[in-house]
């Protein structure tokens, strides 16, 4: 019976504590993860939003980089954050999705161990090749790279990353293994492919862009299913015959779990109403992020639609034979 009694008391004070620490939110600056390196996709996205975001929260929102692992990282530091509730993650496909079947033990469940807040945007990604290699077209890319593969070399940010996977289904839908190098993040990869030390790369297209217009690197072609708004010049993989393949990617806000939902509902009203800012809309869309529509904003939709993309990632994930320990 005292048993009873002291956890009745002990849930009456974390309720207590939860509405005081929800009262005034935020009382301070808070943290934004973004779990890629500085000029990553991520941490592009990131810095499009916090100036609004900040504004509507009355608090600064300071953007902190935590690449590694492919994101996972940043995303655990936030799964196993003290409840002071200031910081959140800007999560994506690799850490919320894909990462829950490629590691043998995930460090965290990517449903259970969050407080989703909203989807913010989608994009897609896009294959590119140094600039003297061969192929102009996708066709041309799948037979020379048949012809070639023991000798070339593909890119990513990091092992287990979105763009890892993303390359790699792309490897196994054309029937090549190709040596894989990974980065610590996607500006260092590119780098090296602008140096012509690497073969290929698939990455965010707002990543690319700028090399893509000044010719500096080949866009074979866009992986998402009905190709980029940012390069209307270049054909999705689809259009160009690989039949039923596509790989798009996406971004949401994430707080740890046991938020409570007073402060998640604040930081999804500034959310939404950040994403309904034109400018911030108009830079979204330049550099190849589609915002989610309202429809598409709420927390349970995010959590429903991390719970559907986990199941459907985890068969391509499995298939391409890839395991993190």
């Amino acid at each position: 019976m005292q048993r009873l009694r002291a956890l009745s008391i002990m849930a009456i004070v974390l309720a207590l504590t939860s509405r005081v620490a929800a009262e005034g939110w935020p009382t301070r600056p808070v943290t934004l993860l973004s779990p890629g390196t500085p000029g990553s996709p991520s941490d592009v996205l990131a810095r499009i939003l916090v100036p609004r975001l900040s504004e509507l929260l009355g608090q600064p929102v300071l953007v902190e980089n935590a690449g590694g692992a492919g994101g996972i990282t940043g995303a655990a530091r936030v799964a196993k954050a003290a409840p002071d509730f200031h910081q959140f993650v800007l999560g994506n496909i690799g850490t919320h999705a894909q990462s829950q079947t490629l590691y043998k033990h995930p460090p965290y469940n990517a449903v259970t161990d969050f407080a989703p807040v909203a989807l913010i945007a989608t994009g897609s990604y896009v294959l590119v090749t140094r600039r003297d290699l061969p192929p102009n077209n996708l066709q041309e890319f799948i037979n020379y790279t048949k012809e070639n593969q023991a000798q070339m070399h593909f890119a990513s940010s990091g092992t287990g990353s979105g763009v890892h996977l993303a390359c790699l289904l792309l490897n196994t839908a054309i029937g090549v293994e190709v040596t894989h190098v990974p980065y610590r993040g996607s500006p260092a990869a590119l780098q090296d492919l602008l140096g012509g030390r690497i073969d290929y790369l698939c990455t965010v297209d707002a990543t690319a862009l700028p090399h893509i217009e000044s010719k500096d690197v080949k866009a074979i072609a866009v992986l998402g299913r009905n190709g980029s708004p940012v390069l209307p010049g270049v054909a999705s993989a689809q259009a160009q015959g690989l039949a039923n393949f596509s790989v798009e990617t996406w971004w949401g806000f994430f707080m740890p779990k046991g938020t409570p939902h007073e402060i998640v509902d604040r930081l999804h009203a500034a959310t939404v109403a950040t994403l309904n800012t034109p400018s911030v809309q108009q830079q979204l869309k330049a550099i190849g992020a589609d915002p989610a529509p309202g429809d598409r904003t709420s927390p349970q939709y995010l959590k429903n639609f991390v719970e559907s993309e986990i199941a459907r990632w985890a068969g391509p994930v499995k298939a391409s034979g890839v395991s993190i320990d």
